[in-house]
């Protein structure tokens, strides 16, 4: 695996990071793609170290920034032209309701429409792979998700686990749409559900709040590594190669419930995704 290359989004810390390092030991070349440039640098330091590897790279984008997305893969594209896997692991838990710098909800602007954003503009670079794999973290919260049209930012009536639960809906319909757009090259799409891991997503990015609390809870919590590992699975065994458009927990294929599997639900919403996010 020594000549291919990935791209874990959040990856400094947690989940994204065990997984930038499981990747690392199998010989795969890693970008991390972070968002704080000053915590990118210890934790590619960390990388390095723990996996014994010089083929990681730190490179700063902001999914809660369309413009910064944008830098990213601009700059990505200037110095490689294929892309073998893309891990879509960043996400932000806002215990109140926040803004991306486009106006977007936190959660299902960072969870879902960056992420949305950026694989679409690395799309050709996946197909340029032998066989692309793109991996999408998404959570047993999808099954008490709902999509509203009419208030899809929640300007009123915010609620911390619905607004969650619908940026989780938002990557298995993502998925499942983007599974349609693509299942006649040879790129394949599949999300997973990591269980609960102690990890910093229900801290404050600004202010660090929360903290204490995740503390409190890390002995009753799957360690990061055990999180990362379904969704190292679906980006390098043999065993998943063909399967796209699925989703997995614990390394097997689990049935998607409720609104993931409303095919038409899930059209309109890569459609209002392509708007919002300007493609």
């Amino acid at each position: 695996m020594e000549d291919k290359l990935a791209i874990v989004t959040g990856a400094n810390s947690g989940m994204g990071l065990a997984t930038v390092i499981a990747l690392a030991k199998k010989g795969i070349n890693v970008i991390m793609l972070c968002r704080n440039e000053e915590r990118g640098v210890k934790a590619l330091q960390i990388a390095k170290d723990e996996s014994q590897s010089d083929g990681i790279e730190l490179m700063i984008g902001d999914l809660g920034s369309i413009d910064s997305i944008h830098r990213f893969a601009e700059a990505f594209k200037t110095k490689h032209n294929k892309l073998d896997i893309l891990i879509n692991n960043a996400g932000v838990v806002s215990l109140k309701r926040q803004e991306t710098k486009d106006g977007f909800e936190s959660m299902l602007g960072v969870n879902h429409l960056g992420h949305f954003l950026l694989t679409n503009l690395l799309l050709d670079e996946l197909k340029a792979s032998p066989q692309g794999r793109i991996v999408v973290v998404s959570s047993g919260a999808h099954k008490w998700g709902k999509i509203d049209f009419e208030d899809p930012y929640f300007k009123s009536g915010y609620n911390v686990a619905k607004g969650y639960g619908r940026s989780k809906l938002a990557n298995i319909l993502f998925m499942r749409s983007l599974h349609e757009h693509i299942k006649k090259t040879r790129v394949t799409v599949n999300a997973l559900h990591p269980g609960a891991v102690a990890t910093n997503i229900g801290v404050d990015r600004e202010t660090g709040f929360g903290k204490r609390i995740i503390k409190l809870l890390v002995p009753f919590f799957r360690t990061p590594e055990k999180g990362a590992a379904t969704a190292v699975f679906l980006a390098t065994d043999e065993k998943v190669s063909s399967i796209s458009g699925a989703y997995f927990y614990d390394e097997k294929e689990v049935f998607i419930s409720g609104l993931g599997q409303d095919n038409e639900l899930a059209d309109r919403f890569w459609k209002w995704s392509m708007e919002q996010v300007g493609l």
